[in-house]
């Protein structure tokens, strides 16, 4: 089981024990989203700032941000055939060890990757 899946059952979890049962999964789907994006646009800051420092020119900032919002959209797709219905049953049971992370420790992950990416877009 990865890490993604990991966060995902986690705050899963979380949100199905508490006052949210119904929408959990569309909820923890939203989540694990976030957590992907903010990592991919870490990655996107990096690489970007590390290409205009070399005087590469790849593509035009336009350009990138929309190829990040469909990398999103994409992202939630991807994370709604995979985490929704018997595929999420199967995992879900084949869970090995159940690990308990606190909403504030999840919900700190893509902050702290946020903040990483506005770091980067100033610092460079």
């Amino acid at each position: 089981m990865t890490l993604f899946d990991q966060l995902f059952f986690n705050s899963f979890n979380h949100y199905k024990r508490g006052t949210y049962k119904k929408k959990a999964n569309s909820i923890a789907i939203v989540y694990i989203t976030i957590v992907q994006a903010s990592f991919l646009l870490v990655l996107g800051v990096f690489f970007a700032e590390f290409f205009h420092q070399m005087h590469v020119s790849t593509m035009s900032a336009t350009k990138a941000w929309i190829l990040y919002a469909l990398a999103c959209l994409l992202l939630y797709f991807i994370n709604w055939i995979q985490y929704s219905g018997k595929n999420r049953k199967i995992m879900n049971a084949n869970q090995k060890k159940k690990s308990n992370y606190g909403i504030w420790t999840l919900w700190l992950i893509p902050s702290v990757a946020l903040f990483l990416a506005m770091l980067f877009l100033r610092v460079f």
